[in-house]
């Protein structure tokens, strides 16, 4: 399946493969070896191939290596071919400044002030490794990341970052609707007290 010619870089309502890919994001965070192996051969013709290598490739940031190289092998089993990327540009470092700005919008300093704190190398590869080099790629615009970036947060319960990410969904050009309707995909994901927690915080993030 190839991605649909006029996606933009905002996302007021989810379609069928997004709301399949958000799906996806949280199984392939948390998920056991079937429910991920059932997930991945469901995306198969659901989802534009480049987008389920898009998620599948940034997941190592949020759910790291193992869980990556596991979905990618599952991916590979049915997809044996690479999906190519509309452009093979490297993403620079100046992306993902712009990148992360972006998605943190006026509290973006402050985050770097705090990373940095934490340590200085923890800020370079931020900006370099996440938000350059794998969040900036082609293939996958920045909503669809950041809704997947909530999924794999609310899955594994990092409040902290899915509280910074359902701004960031937000500051990246996904609808309160949208994030609606992501949010309640993951309710046959989620455990009934998981489920009701995430929309309690997303219920206090969007009332600001």
């Amino acid at each position: 399946m190839t991605p649909p010619a006029d996606i933009h870089d905002t996302l007021a309502v989810l379609d069928d493969a997004t709301v399949a890919l958000v799906r996806l994001a949280a199984v392939v965070a948390a998920g056991d070896e079937g429910s991920l192996r059932d997930e991945i051969s469901r995306s198969a013709g659901a989802i534009p191939d480049v987008w389920v290598e898009e998620l599948l490739l940034q997941t190592y940031l949020f759910a790291g290596f193992p869980r990556t190289l596991n979905a990618m092998r599952e991916w590979r089993r049915i997809h044996p071919t690479i999906a190519s990327a509309p452009e093979s540009r490297t993403p620079t470092r100046a992306d993902g400044e712009a990148t992360c700005e972006r998605v943190y919008g006026k509290m973006y300093d402050r985050l770097r002030e705090n990373i940095r704190h934490l340590h200085p190398l923890l800020d370079d590869w931020m900006i370099s490794e996440g938000y350059g080099k794998v969040l900036s790629r082609a293939g996958l615009d920045l909503p669809r990341r950041e809704l997947c970036i909530v999924a794999a947060c609310a899955a594994t319960a990092q409040d902290r970052q899915l509280h910074s990410h359902l701004h960031g969904a937000l500051n990246a050009g996904a609808s309160a609707g949208a994030i609606d309707a992501a949010v309640d995909v993951l309710g046959d994901v989620l455990d009934a007290t998981r489920l009701r927690d995430v929309k309690l915080l997303w219920a206090r993030v969007r009332g600001k």
